[in-house]
C-alpha cells in the first residue's frame, strides 16, 4: 500500500474509533419501558449525497444463495467492477472469481481466511461500494467497517437484527457521510411498485391502513439436507422469539405511507402464538431421540404486530416461517377511496370506478360498470419498470433483485440520495427487537427510536423514480 492510502487508513480508524467513544457515552432513557434512545455526536443528514462515482468498485461479502444472485446482477449493470470477493468457503470465492473472468470482467481479489477477513479486504482494497449478503449477525459489523475504510455500504436484510446495530449503523453513515443501504428488494416488485405509483396519485385517497409480512415455509431450509446440520436461520428460531424478517412487507409500506420522510411509526405492539412447528417437523425428519426433536424453540409459530405512526395509520406485520403453507406477503393497503391486495390474488376496489361491493382483478381487462376496458397493470405501471423491465428479465425473484441492485448502482453513479437510505433501513429493521421486546413484556406497547432525530418532519418523501 502506499504511503497516501495507509495515511488514509490510520485517519478514518483513529477518527472512528474516537467518534464511537463518544456516542456510546452518551445515552439517555426514554420513557417506554427502558428502550435507550442515544444522543449522538453526529447530525443527522435530511438527504444525504455523496460523489458521484463513474465506474463503482465493489468488494462483495458473502457468496452464497443469495449474494451469487446480486453478484450476476452487477455483472450485467454499467459502470461496475467487482474488485474483491469475500466468503467463507474458497469454492465460493473461485466461483466468483470465474464468473467474473467468464463475462470478460478483471480477476477480482479473493478473500476467504475465514468469517472476518472483510476487515482484510476493507483495508487492503480501494473499493466504493462493501455489499453482503451474509447471516444476519455479520450485516452491521460488514457495514460499519466498510463506511470506515472509506466505502459505502449495502447489505441483505434486514440491516440490524439489535437496537444497537441501528443506531450503529445511523451513526457511522452520518459520520463518515457514506450511504448504507438496506437492500429491500421487495420494494421493487411488479405489484408493490404499482401500488406506490397508484398511491403517489391519490388514486386510494388518504391512507389509513395497510397489512404486510413474511409468511414463507422454511421448515426445509432451517432442517433442509442442503444446509445440513441445519440452516442459519434455525438458531434464531431456538433463542430468539419475534418478528425475526419484517422488512419484505414493511418495506414497501414504508416507503407508500412516507416513513421517516413526513411520517414515522410511534409504537408497536406484538404476540405470539405458540411454537409448535418446529418441533413437529424435526420429530418426523431425525425421531423423537434426536436432539433437534428434544429442542426448545423460542419463535412462535405465527406472530402478529401491529404499528401505530404519527398519521395515525395502522400496520399489522405478520411473520410465519415455521408452519405448513403457501407463500405470502399479505400485502393490503387501503384508504378513504378503496384499497387493494396482493395475496392470494391480485384484487383492487376504487369507489366509482369498481362495481359496488365487488373486487377487481388488477390483471383484468375489464374494470368497473362503465367503459373502462384497460388493464391495472398496465395504466398504472411503474415508470421504473418501464425503462428496466426487459434488462431485469430472468434476475433472481422475478427481476426485482436486478431493478434494485440497478438503482444502487445509479443512485451512487449520479451522486444522488439512494432509494432507501440508513433511517428507513434501521427504521423498519427495528422491528426485529422492538418485536421481541414487547411479546417478552406481554404484547406491552413498545415505542420506537427516531433514528432522524425529528429530521422525519422536513425530509422529502420518496418520488417515482426512473432509470
Amino acid at each position: 500500500m502506499t504511503k497516501k492510502r495507509l495515511n488514509r487508513r490510520d485517519f478514518l480508524k483513529k477518527s472512528g474509533t474516537a467518534g464511537l467513544g463518544m456516542a456510546l457515552g452518551s445515552m439517555a432513557m426514554s420513557k417506554n419501558r427502558g428502550i435507550r434512545q442515544r444522543q449522538l455526536e453526529t447530525e443527522p443528514i435530511e438527504h444525504l449525497v455523496a460523489p458521484p462515482i463513474k465506474t463503482v468498485r465493489v468488494g462483495y461479502v458473502g457468496i452464497g444463495n443469495q449474494g451469487s444472485g446480486h453478484l450476476r446482477n452487477l455483472l450485467r449493470i454499467e459502470g461496475v467492477e467487482i474488485q474483491a470477493v469475500c466468503d467463507i468457503r474458497e469454492e465460493r470465492t473461485l466461483w466468483a472469481q470465474e464468473r467474473c473472468t467468464k463475462v470478460g470482467k478483471s480477476k477480482p481479489t479473493a478473500y476467504n481466511r475465514g468469517p472476518e477477513d472483510f476487515k482484510r479486504m476493507c483495508d487492503s482494497e480501494e473499493l466504493d461500494l462493501v455489499y453482503n449478503a451474509t447471516p444476519w449477525e455479520w450485516h452491521v459489523p460488514i457495514s460499519v467497517k466498510a463506511m470506515e475504510t472509506g466505502s459505502h455500504a449495502a447489505s441483505e436484510v434486514p440491516g440490524a437484527i439489535t437496537l444497537e446495530g441501528c443506531w450503529e449503523l445511523v451513526e457511522t453513515s452520518e459520520r463518515y457521510k457514506k450511504h448504507c443501504c438496506t437492500m429491500e428488494n421487495c420494494n421493487y416488485d411488479w405489484t408493490e411498485l404499482m401500488l406506490f405509483y397508484m398511491v403517489r396519485q391519490g388514486l386510494f385517497g388518504e391512507l389509513l391502513h395497510a397489512e404486510c409480512g413474511y409468511l414463507h415455509d422454511l421448515r426445509g431450509w432451517k432442517f433442509g439436507q442442503a444446509y445440513f446440520p441445519h440452516d442459519w436461520r434455525l438458531k434464531y428460531s431456538i433463542k430468539r422469539n419475534a418478528d425475526l424478517y419484517p422488512t419484505h412487507g414493511l418495506g414497501p409500506v414504508s416507503q407508500w405511507m412516507d416513513i421517516t420522510r413526513g411520517n414515522k411509526f410511534e409504537y408497536l405492539v406484538s404476540m405470539s402464538s405458540p411454537s409448535r412447528s418446529l418441533k413437529l417437523e424435526a420429530i418426523r425428519r431425525y425421531g423423537k431421540d434426536h436432539p433437534l426433536a428434544k429442542t426448545d424453540y423460542a419463535l412462535g409459530d405465527v406472530v402478529n404486530t401491529l404499528i401505530k405512526t404519527n398519521k395515525g395509520q395502522t400496520i399489522l406485520v405478520t411473520h410465519d416461517t415455521n408452519s405448513p403453507r403457501p407463500y405470502s406477503r399479505r400485502i393490503l393497503i387501503q384508504g378513504t377511496k378503496g384499497l387493494a391486495r396482493k395475496y392470494p390474488e391480485e384484487k383492487i376496489y376504487l369507489e366509482g370506478i369498481s362495481a359496488p361491493h365487488r373486487w377487481d382483478d388488477i390483471s383484468s381487462d375489464y374494470i368497473g360498470k362503465g367503459n373502462h376496458y384497460t388493464f391495472y397493470r398496465e395504466q398504472y405501471k411503474h415508470p421504473l419498470l418501464i425503462s428496466l423491465e426487459e434488462k431485469a428479465e430472468g434476475a433472481g425473484h422475478g427481476g426485482m433483485d436486478f431493478i434494485e441492485d440497478y438503482r444502487l448502482i445509479q443512485c451512487l453513479r449520479e451522486g444522488k440520495p439512494t432509494d432507501s437510505d440508513v433511517y428507513e433501513g434501521a427504521t423498519i429493521s427495528a422491528v426485529v427487537a422492538l418485536s421481541e421486546k414487547s411479546i417478552a413484556e406481554k404484547s406491552a406497547p413498545i415505542e420506537f427510536p427516531d433514528f432522524t432525530r425529528g429530521k422525519w418532519k422536513t425530509r422529502i418523501p420518496l418520488g417515482i423514480v426512473t432509470a
